[in-house]
């Protein structure tokens, strides 16, 4: 491996420990709870018996957000 390699590796680390943060304590900061998988946009069905849910745009957000971060990190 070479350092680069290992420099990326440690902020994703560092990235991914912030959002287990976020998502652990996300009730208790000023703004509430994170929003996740509840944007809209998102496709939530619930009948009986019967739960689907495909967060979509969640799912958009977060790629465009690590996109920009690895174009950053990456230079």
């Amino acid at each position: 491996m070479t350092g680069e390699t290992g420099k990326m590796l440690i902020w994703l680390g560092l990235a991914i420990a912030a959002v287990g943060v976020l998502l652990v304590f996300g009730d208790k900061l000023p703004w509430g709870r994170i929003p996740f998988g509840r944007l809209p946009g998102d496709i939530n069905i619930q009948r009986e018996g019967f739960r689907f849910s495909f967060p979509i745009v969640t799912c958009i957000i977060v790629s465009i957000v690590l996109s920009v971060l690895f174009s950053i990190f990456r230079k």
